[in-house]
């Protein structure tokens, strides 16, 4: 994979200025920009400590780890502050499918002068290592074992990364930065909710130079991000459904954490329904394709009552009309 990208920063931008948070630290960004580099969502809405956080990893070569529920934005904080430096960005997920050779690289056969040769193509880590790159570890706690090995000497100050299979030591690119979101912050799958999830060794997370955590937003934030994503709610009446919307979300995260429900909504889900009701333009409807069918049925009382407290009727009164069923 071949791309065209500047050496490095070459400008210096204000955190103030360019994110609106309260710091004085200025961050390097690039002039330019390249194909690497995200699209800026304009709309984003940026938390102040997380985003302080990530821009201390940029500026400061700091490897940071942000840890939170599903559906906060973990990803997309990192990916839409770089989209803002012109900082190229590579996010990879950290699916049981992900091998070591797929980090480090492998043996392929090419074609060199009409004859096939056996030739090493580098991993995703030497490749990215080696360029002015900010690496995003997505899904970090669902990594294997053997593969999270890989990563820990990269982790330390000034980490080399050793290709022990070619004998070959790769120095990282002055402005290589390194990211990763998680779930479970490698304790594993406490709550239940997130399956495939490892316990991670203690002596690697105690590697990483920062650790956020990023949490659901105010609902007025969340009401502002789905009416920017759904800007046909944008009317007196849009924007009461949306309240109403963001109110339910936060019962169901209520629930949770209380026991009384196994699944909860994300600002994800709660966007996802506002377009879904352009579509079925019921809500209820919409409600029950967008969340309700993901619960357990034993939950959907709950459930029901929590709609009921924020729309003022029942979800399970009426027969569904996709199904013809009964509830």
């Amino acid at each position: 994979m071949e791309t065209t990208m500047l050496q490095g920063p070459d400008i210096l931008v204000s955190a103030k200025e360019v994110f609106g948070i309260d710091t004085h630290l200025l961050v390097p960004a690039f002039s330019n920009t390249s194909e690497l580099v995200p699209k800026i969502d304009p709309d984003y809405v940026f938390n102040p400590e997380v985003t302080t956080a990530i821009l201390a990893g940029f500026a400061h070569n700091r490897r940071t780890l942000i840890q939170g529920l599903h559906g906060t934005g973990k990803s997309t904080h990192i990916e839409q502050i770089a989209a803002r430096l012109n900082w190229p960005c590579m996010r990879i997920n950290l699916d049981g499918h992900i091998s070591r050779l797929d980090l480090v690289g492998k043996d392929t056969l090419v074609i060199r002068d009409e004859k096939q040769v056996t030739e090493f193509q580098d991993g995703i880590l030497p490749w990215s290592a080696s360029r002015p790159i900010a690496l995003i570890l997505d899904e970090y706690d669902a990594g294997r074992p053997d593969v999270m090995f890989v990563i820990q000497r990269l982790l330390e100050k000034d980490g080399k990364l050793v290709m022990t299979d070619k004998n070959r030591v790769i120095e990282p690119h002055p402005s290589f930065r390194l990211f990763a979101t998680a779930n479970t912050v490698g304790l594993g799958n406490l709550q239940g909710l997130y399956h495939g999830t490892q316990v991670l060794n203690q002596a690697q997370i105690d590697r990483w130079n920062l650790v956020v955590t990023l949490n659901y937003l105010e609902p007025k934030a969340e009401a502002k991000i789905v009416l920017a994503r759904v800007p046909s709610n944008n009317t007196e009446r849009g924007r009461k459904l949306v309240a109403q919307m963001v109110e339910l979300a936060n019962l169901t995260r209520q629930a949770f954490s209380t026991g009384d429900t196994s699944t909860l909504m994300s600002p994800r889900t709660v966007i996802t329904w506002a377009e879904n009701c352009e579509i079925f333009t019921d809500p209820k409807v919409a409600f029950r394709l967008t969340f309700l069918n993901k619960c357990d049925e034993a939950e959907w009382p709950i459930i029901n009552e929590l709609y009921q407290r924020c729309f003022n009727e029942e979800i399970l009164e009426e027969d569904s009309a996709l199904t013809g069923t009964e509830r």
